[in-house]
């Protein structure tokens, strides 16, 4: 047990929690930031309509509901991961295991690249071109950081594992496609 509480009503309980892969300072004013005094009801309204906005990118409208909540369902699920890996004030542990910091772009992480070139990747290029952005340049930190672009990260590091080097086709995919909010030619030679 970590955390034990007393509560004989079995009342509610909130808690609160800040991440960092930075720093504790960096966790702290993180939770400040996104949590600060809000109450559980407003995160929750918050929330929600973040993920609105999100799934509203693409509308589609069926007569039978099974179809519409699945296809709702499989774009939330594309919308899981990448994760962003930055602190608020946008530092970040690089690939080389430093802090770095960052306030042109966000930093990402998780990048399951062999799962995702083919399908989740090219759907971002169409709904969500500033992370198509991001990410690219969060490839090219990660070259920078440790030279080579992420086959498959993990919190920031590479996992050793997974074939290919699928971060490519997704440069050469969002390059064609006229999204260039990076500095292509770190990008070509990262490739």
């Amino acid at each position: 047990e970590a955390i034990e509480f007393e509560n004989p009503k079995n009342e509610p309980v909130t808690i609160k929690i800040g991440i960092s892969a930075v720093d504790v300072a960096g966790a702290k004013r993180n939770l400040e930031a996104e949590l600060g005094d809000k109450p559980f009801e407003q995160v929750r309204k918050e929330a929600t309509a973040a993920w609105e906005k999100e799934l509203s990118k693409i509308v589609v409208e069926d007569d039978d509901e099974e179809k519409v909540v699945t296809f709702y369902t499989a774009l939330y699920h594309t919308m899981l991961a990448p994760n962003l890996y930055q602190d608020v004030d946008g530092r970040y542990r690089g690939m080389d295991l430093e802090i770095h910091q960052t306030t042109d772009f966000d930093y990402y992480t998780v990048f399951s690249l062999w799962d995702t070139y083919r399908a989740a990747h090219p759907l971002y290029t169409i709904i969500d071109q500033k992370r198509t952005n991001d990410f690219i340049n969060t490839f090219t930190a990660k070259y920078d950081e440790g030279g080579i672009l992420p086959i498959w990260d993990l919190s920031g590091n590479y996992t050793g594992c997974m074939i290919g080097y699928h971060a490519v086709p997704v440069i050469a995919d969002a390059y064609m496609k006229g999204i260039t909010g990076y500095d292509t030619a770190k990008a070509f030679e990262a490739m």
